[in-house]
Parts: C-alpha cells; structure tokens; sequence
C-alpha cells in the first residue's frame, strides 16, 4: 500500500516510498515452508495421530506468516521534499515524522551479509530528540543520499521564501516606521528567524538614521 497522498502537505511531494526489506520475511517464509513440509510428509504417514498436530502447525505457521506480512504491507519509510516518514501497524498505527530541516546526522549500518542482499539500517539523529533507528531499509546508502539531497533543496526553498519575503518589505512609499512593522509581523509568524529580524532591522534602522 503506497503512502496516501491525502496525508502531503500542500506543495510536498514523494521522493521514496519503501516498504521493508524482502528479508523482513524470510524468518517466518523458512518456518511456513519448514511446516508445509511436515505437512506433506504427514499426509504421506497415513496416520491420525501424526496428521492431526501436522495440520495445525502448517495453520498456525500460515497465521504466523500472514501476520508478518501484513506487517510488512503496511509498512512505509517515505522520504519527501520537507520529511521523512515512517508508519507500520494493521490494527493500530505507529508513525513517526521528522522534518527535514530538523535532520542533524544519517548513519546507515550494513554487515557483510546485509551488503550483498542490499539491505540494512538507518539512524536519524535530530534536534532535540533521540536518535531513531529503522531496520530493514533497502539500499540504505542511496536512502541516506536522498535523505541530504531533499534536506539541502528544503533548505535551499526556505531560504527563497525568506529573501522573498523580506524584499516584499521595502514597499514603494513605505516609511522605515511601517517597514519595520511589517519586518515585525514576519517575525511572529515564523517566517523569518531571530538572527535575519535583527539583521534586517538593523540595516532598516540604519538607512533611516
């Protein structure tokens, strides 16, 4: 199931949608087959006794499996232009989202094993929370890449956003008194930090003085 898109922010878009690694299976794949295999061999023994607990271990390693793989279905790491994203759960949900602009470190982890079969872990580090950690990543070193490819291009955004915004303070007409007014608005509304309100008002200030 592909990550809805109803969920985007406005102007967001999909960069990866992944689902866990095939190896997330295996475990219970080898036990389901391991079962069908008994199975078989009980239907073969043509007796009650053997066929009986046959029976239910091949059901009880198919439930097994069924809900390992439902978990594996509904499973999304999402990578896009301003987040990274990743929710699991059937019945229940468990997300989690961090902003890009948030994003300190991307450590991806690899064994020597998990190289060949191309898979492996990531570790998000961001600002003022514990590092998360997500498993069974594929291609995690090209997951990492994307992850400061699309932080670089939302930093690159905001920092359009916010020169045009201060260029829309300099109206024609506009005394230094209302500039700052307007400089002072940006500010409240976040669209501008501490550090470029100074700045700017400081260089207002100046061109007044």
């Amino acid at each position: 199931m592909a990550y809805p898109r109803k969920l985007l922010n406005e102007n967001e878009t999909v960069e990866l949608d992944l689902r866990p690694h095939w190896w997330f299976l295996v475990p219970r794949t080898s036990v389901l087959v391991l079962a069908v295999l008994v199975g078989i061999w009980a239907m073969t023994a043509d007796q009650d006794w053997v066929q009986i607990p046959a029976g239910i271990l091949v059901l009880a390693a198919l439930i097994w499996f069924g809900i390992r793989y439902a978990g594996w279905a509904t499973t999304n790491f999402v990578v896009t232009s301003d987040r990274v994203i990743y929710r699991s759960g059937v019945l229940t949900k468990r997300g989690i989202e961090i902003p890009l602009d948030r994003i300190n470190t991307v450590v991806f982890h690899q064994g020597p094993f998990e190289r060949i079969l191309g898979a492996g872990d990531l570790e998000i580090e961001s600002a003022g929370s514990t590092p998360s950690r997500f498993t069974d990543i594929r291609k995690p070193a090209i997951v990492q890449a994307e992850i400061y490819k699309q932080s670089e291009a939302n930093e690159n955004r905001k920092f359009d956003r916010v020169g045009s915004n201060l260029e829309s303070i300099g109206g024609p007409g506009l005394s230094v008194a209302e500039q700052l007014e307007k400089l002072e608005g940006l500010h409240a509304r976040g669209s501008i930090t501490q550090e470029q309100y100074e700045a700017q008002k400081a260089k207002l200030l100046s061109e007044g003085s």
